[in-house]
């Protein structure tokens, strides 16, 4: 059974869904398609991956908790500084709390052991340690879910739209 992100109008991700209710979306002119999974559902018609609404549907906001899981959900559970992967994996500061760095989602990134040593006190500019990717605040409570799912290697394309990455 493949799963489809729907977006709202504005491309926020609003939820996942079936992909036979994404179709019939499709063919009621609500919705458009955005990205397909790279097979044929029906004749010449693309099963779709992701799809956006045409109509803005208002949704309350939810905030994701700032924990050390999540952080490494968002990290991909890989230092941000080298690409190590492992399950000792801390938590760093890019400013360091000495200098004024607070707990948030843009100012805490997973490192391994070694690198979170060598950078120490200072900056990743100080230290010379580029980030692979700047810290952010996931965007949605679909946080998990597609985590989970791209995490084996399928629908690659939906990070882009809930994750940030």
């Amino acid at each position: 059974m493949s799963k489809v992100l729907v977006l709202n109008a504005s491309y926020e991700p609003l939820n996942l869904t079936s992909w036979r209710r994404a179709i019939v979306l499709l063919l009621k002119g609500k919705a458009e398609q955005l990205e397909d999974a790279g097979r044929i559902v029906y004749a010449d018609f693309p099963m779709p991956s992701v799809i956006r609404l045409r109509q803005y549907v208002r949704v309350p906001y939810t905030e994701i908790a700032l924990t050390r899981k999540n952080l490494l959900h968002r990290d991909g559970h890989t230092c941000q500084y080298c690409t190590h992967s492992s399950e000792t994996l801390t938590l760093d500061h890019v400013i360091p709390r000495s200098r004024g760095g607070q707990d948030t989602w843009e100012n805490l990134v997973v490192a391994c052991n070694r690198c979170n040593v060598k950078k120490g006190n200072r900056t990743p500019r100080e230290a010379e340690m580029p980030l692979l990717r700047q810290p952010h605040r996931p965007h949605s409570s679909l946080f998990y879910e597609v985590s989970r799912h791209t995490k084996g290697g399928s629908h690659q394309e939906w990070r882009k739209y809930v994750i940030g990455a």
